[in-house]
């Protein structure tokens, strides 16, 4: 089976060669970490995961990299800066405390603080809006038209909008208001909140047009983060409220054109979120974060072959040695058996964990993702 067959085989529950075999990626400290402890292993590594790996045997994947995001950004700038911190704008506008010790990659090695989110009125939108114009040349490839007559013969497969590039209704109001005034607004300012969905839901439809008028293309991911380790971080109800009918309309788009699968990337625990999920039309969950009770084997036992699930490998068990980890992917068996199931790493790779490490949780992961369960005893 080549990527494409296989992956389509694994999602409709039908018969496999093996399991697909994806992974999301490491943090830069991770990588620093594996290049110190084996160069030779690594040092042809790509690095992109959620694309390929091979000296993994990563399964490939392709992406059409339209650009969802501010344009014109806002100015990237240092606002200030100690031997300890800078004060930071990003080009989503947000302005952060960054903690430089142990920074790698662009990435620290603790959450930023945020200070300021560009939406702390509703008279404050208009500008977001203007940054916000669908379908401009800007968001689309140069090499477009030539990359879609490459895919029309891929053999892996293609997904709209690289990952976090549409970023969800959730995501994308925390960006604009940040957590704790967002929380507070779908109270203190509905209509505001409802023209925030109303205005990122067509232009996600209409950014996304004029791509799927060329190609069909494999699924799409809606990057949400909505969910902390006791729930979401929104009701039901104000999920239904605010985000439900503009997803479900988002979602009836995609599919018109084809579009087999969506998908939802939220960390902690979404369980109370996943009956509307449901009904909207997304039908895979990932990466479900053991760490917040998002146990692979209970959810598909709560929802059935409905709900597609990828993840669910403990990050934190990788640790505990060589038996720990196969009785982990050991208990995964069910799954991978029955299908609609993509073992990975319940998030990118944290520096705790060794080369050595992780190489044993691949060639033991092999072995689940082959049906080889015999060399997990």
């Amino acid at each position: 089976m080549d990527d494409l067959t296989r992956f389509h085989a694994c999602m409709n529950y039908e018969a496999v060669d093996r399991c697909p075999n994806h992974e999301i990626g490491v943090w830069p400290q991770t990588k620093k970490r594996w290049q110190t402890e084996n160069k030779k292993s690594v040092g042809a590594f790509h690095w992109d995961w959620l694309e390929y790996e091979s000296s993994l045997e990563l399964d490939r994947r392709e992406y059409i990299a339209v650009n969802y995001g501010f344009i014109p950004p806002y100015p990237e700038k240092v606002l200030s800066k100690t031997d300890e911190y800078e004060i930071v704008q990003s080009p989503k506008g947000i302005v952060s405390k960054v903690l430089l010790e142990g920074k790698e990659g662009g990435l620290g090695m603790s959450m930023d603080q945020y200070l300021k989110f560009p939406v702390a009125e509703p008279e404050d939108f208009a500008a977001i809006k203007k940054r916000l114009v669908s379908a401009i040349p800007e968001r689309y490839p140069a090499d477009l038209e030539q990359k879609l007559i490459q895919w029309q013969d891929r053999e892996c497969p293609l997904i709209l909008g690289r990952c976090c590039a549409v970023n969800g209704f959730y995501w994308r109001a925390r960006e604009f208001m940040g957590t704790e005034a967002l929380s507070l607004a779908w109270y203190d300012m509905p209509h505001l909140m409802h023209e925030m969905m109303e205005v990122f839901a067509d232009f996600v439809i209409e950014t996304s047009r004029p791509v799927l008028e060329k190609i069909q293309i494999d699924y799409f991911t809606f990057n949400e983060d909505m969910s902390m380790k006791s729930g979401p971080l929104l009701s039901p109800d104000t999920y239904k409220k605010f985000i439900f009918p503009h997803a479900k309309r988002v979602i009836e788009f995609l599919r018109s054109y084809g579009t087999q699968f969506i998908a939802v990337d939220t960390d902690g625990n979404p369980t109370a979120l996943i009956p509307l999920l449901l009904d909207a039309g997304v039908d895979t969950l990932w990466p479900l974060e053991r760490a917040a009770d998002a146990h692979p084997l209970e959810l598909r036992k709560k929802f059935g072959k409905s709900l597609r699930l990828w993840g669910g490998v403990d990050k934190r068990v990788l640790n505990q040695g060589e038996q720990a980890i196969k009785a982990h992917l050991k208990e995964l068996i069910p799954l991978i058996e029955e299908g609609g199931f993509i073992p990975t790493i319940d998030h990118t790779v944290p520096p705790d964990i060794s080369w050595d490490t992780f190489r044993m949780y691949m060639d033991y992961k092999q072995s689940l993702i082959r049906g080889e369960f015999e060399k997990l005893e």
